[in-house]
């Protein structure tokens, strides 16, 4: 059978692990967390030797002793965990057994003392772990305590209910858990990699978002309220390529990112803060994986519903208050009325702001005030709010490459299948979403050109601090594109020549994105 060995330090000490062809990836994540000494909810990342995240699966690649990878548990259970039965009864034999030897002896020998220092030693180290599988301790959980003798049967695929079920355990299992200060700083910059994260992991993170920036305490929000909340979001993101509920954890790590990065907490109110993440958090909820070009011309109810005005982005923002009008999940429900009249308000603004429609109607004015900006300005404060939410919502070229490409096939994937489904209907089909017309380098060249760079570049002469973190990464995507259309073309040329002709030309701008 063939097996690889993985290097890797944790606790300060060189372990390294042997797995086969046919491990799985909850047996790899079982090994690691037991050489971590953690437990089924705490979250543990690998990082390679220059500090990029590796993804914790049967696919991680084979290392050397040179190059060991790093195991840390990067959130951490607060709650202790009760010691074992047998080890009380341990205790107390042992406890028993040095009070018969002083009655004959007159002194504790020296390997009943032994014996006492190794079981304290040995309480300390359960009490920080949730459960050791390595030894067979379990806490509670009675799937372990079955005979690993007897092979389990294979359970049927869970259904969408399930899994969303299991995610909301997870989450409410892992939501006491202490995120580690250098997660926490990570989460503030535009290079933090989502793909490394499971969802109820992410619903962790938002958490911990809403807690950063102090919402729970300036807005008397429950934190069992937030958890439904938050979960209740997840649950309305379809499982479609693009826009999931992925795709809006990432608009909403770039915009708390982008907050931090600007310093926008000693700028505008928190109440404007929370505004933002909220929207970013509900901008694409219950999106069906087709725009608003495919509702209009397809009359599809949602157009109808909204006479063609933002369809989606009215019924993101219908979706997200239908949410929040459950007690349970209601973020808002200790605020005054006109509190909450000011949070709906700029809600509806910032999400219908992402209707890529309004792109340049929104990016003129924010133009025009850009130069004379004023903080205090209400109108100027709101077309700010707006540019936020849309600068997060389309960031994913300011991340890095590693990051931001799986995303781009996602997209096109998403736009693929809106096309696949036009043809078939008869209706218009945009060039930038046809699979015969349209390549990865195509598609990003024109958008970065003429919808990412104008965007980012009036945000960047707002704030200064963020030409290298967005801006710079956007105008070396833009190079990186151009450079494989280049040679994508000169690649056709030659075929043509050789073969006295070819395809026709790669054409049309990606002109809408959400």
């Amino acid at each position: 059978m063939t097996t690889k060995i993985i290097h890797f330090m944790v606790n300060g000490m060189l372990e390294q692990a042997e797995f086969g062809a046919d491990c799985s990836a909850a047996d790899v994540k079982d090994v690691f967390r037991a050489a971590a000494e953690a437990g089924p909810h705490h979250i543990l990342k690998m990082y390679s030797m220059n500090g990029s995240v590796m993804n914790i699966s049967p696919r991680l690649e084979a290392n050397s002793r040179d190059s060991y990878y790093r195991l840390e548990v990067v959130a951490s259970d607060l709650k202790s965990v009760g010691m074992p039965n047998e080890l009380d009864t341990m205790e107390h034999r042992l406890n028993h057994l040095e009070s018969k030897v002083m009655e004959d002896v007159g002194k504790t020998p020296d390997v009943v003392c032994e014996l006492k220092s190794q079981v304290e030693s040995f309480k300390r180290k359960l009490e920080s772990v949730k459960h050791l599988s390595w030894m067979g301790l379990f806490k509670e959980d009675s799937d372990h305590q079955l005979s690993n003798l007897s092979p389990k049967p294979k359970s049927s695929r869970l259904s969408a209910q399930e899994q969303r079920q299991q995610v909301r355990r997870k989450f409410l299992n892992m939501s006491s858990l202490h995120v580690t200060e250098e997660v926490r700083e990570h989460l503030k910059t535009p290079i933090f990699d989502n793909w490394q994260w499971e969802e109820a992991e992410m619903l962790v993170l938002l958490q911990v978002m809403f807690i950063d920036l102090d919402f729970l305490m300036a807005f008397h929000i429950q934190l069992d309220v937030l958890q439904n909340f938050l979960f209740e979001v997840y649950r309305h993101y379809n499982n479609i390529p693009f826009h999931n509920f992925r795709h809006c954890f990432c608009v909403t790590q770039m915009l708390y990112g982008l907050i931090w990065l600007t310093d926008l907490r000693s700028k505008i109110s928190r109440i404007d803060l929370l505004i933002m993440l909220t929207s970013a958090l509900c901008h694409d909820l219950d999106h069906p994986g087709y725009n608003n070009v495919y509702q209009i011309n397809a009359q599809t109810d949602l157009a109808l519903r909204y006479n063609d005005i933002s369809p989606l982005e009215n019924h993101h923002c219908a979706v997200a208050f239908g949410i929040m009008s459950k007690p349970e999940c209601n973020i808002l429900k200790n605020l005054s009325s006109d509190q909450y009249k000011h949070i709906r308000g700029g809600m509806i603004r910032c999400i219908l702001a992402t209707d890529m429609a309004r792109h340049n109607d929104i990016l003129n004015k924010f133009r025009s005030i850009q130069p004379v900006f004023n903080f205090t300005n209400n109108e100027h404060k709101e077309v700010l709010m707006n540019i936020m939410v849309k600068v997060s919502d389309i960031s994913n070229e300011a991340r890095p490459m590693a990051v931001a490409e799986p995303w781009l096939d996602c997209l096109l994937q998403e736009f693929f299948n809106q096309s696949d489904t036009e043809k078939l209907k008869g209706l218009p089909v945009a060039p930038f979403m046809d699979r015969d017309k349209v390549s990865r380098p195509s598609s990003q060249t024109s958008f970065i050109r003429f919808v990412l760079l104008p965007l980012f570049t009036e945000l960047t002469k707002l704030f200064p601090c963020l030409e290298k973190h967005i801006l710079e990464p956007v105008r070396r995507a833009l190079e990186y594109y151009s450079d494989l259309e280049r040679a994508s073309k000169q690649e056709q040329e030659g075929r043509s020549t050789a073969g006295g002709g070819g395809e026709g030309g790669i054409g049309g701008a990606q002109e809408e994105i959400v």
